[in-house]
């Protein structure tokens, strides 16, 4: 039987939760007997002809159905919407009404993060909208304790709803030490939950 890991699910437009998965990853692999699997979602299109490639041209292969229901935990992330989730990584949730009938999910521990362009941009709503589809998949949802001390000196991002980050308005200032701490931290409790919860 192949090691249980930890799904890092995530939709980036300009690199940012990209980077944030990385770092959820490696917190990920820091917890003997888990592993991570890094995926992501294809965008979407008004045009309703256009179909999105198979494989990604770069990064992590795209999210199947598997990857989802054989997973021993979830991590989602996506770049904030007006304080919403993205709409690829709406899109890819709302396809889960199968895991959803066979209760695939149920009692496996979640975890969500996010980026923003503004600093006050959304990033808690954000994560809430992405916390609720997992509560209904019956996914035990886990945040940020604030025995992790970014929580408390952070002046960018950092929730105790799940890992936040700010791009900047341009979208290009790079994740700070506290933000990708923390972004590790996720990771790790829940790789640290799927182990204690023995989810296989």
């Amino acid at each position: 039987m192949s090691q249980p890991y930890i799904l890092v699910l995530y939709y980036s437009r300009h690199g940012a939760v990209a980077e944030m998965a990385t770092h959820v990853a490696r917190g990920v692999d820091l917890v003997e007997g888990m592993s991570s699997r890094l995926r992501t979602v294809p965008a979407v299109s008004a045009e309703s002809e256009q179909v999105a490639d198979d494989l990604p041209t770069e990064g992590p292969l795209y999210c199947e159905q598997e990857d989802l229901s054989n997973c021993s935990g979830l991590v989602l992330g996506s770049p904030t919407r007006f304080g919403n989730m993205a709409a690829p990584m709406k899109y890819f949730v709302d396809s889960t009404s199968a895991l959803w009938l066979s209760g695939a999910l149920i009692d496996k521990p979640a975890a969500v993060f996010t980026s923003t362009s503004s600093l006050h941009g959304g990033q808690e709503t954000t994560l809430l909208s992405m916390a609720l589809p997992l509560l209904h998949h019956g996914m035990v949802l886990a945040g940020l304790p604030y025995s992790e001390s970014g929580l408390s000196s952070t002046i960018s991002g950092g929730t105790p709803y799940g890992a936040s980050h700010w791009a900047g308005p341009d979208n290009n200032r790079e994740l700070d030490t506290t933000e990708a701490t923390l972004c590790r931290a996720l990771g790790k409790r829940v790789a640290q939950l799927g182990l204690r919860l023995g989810v296989q």
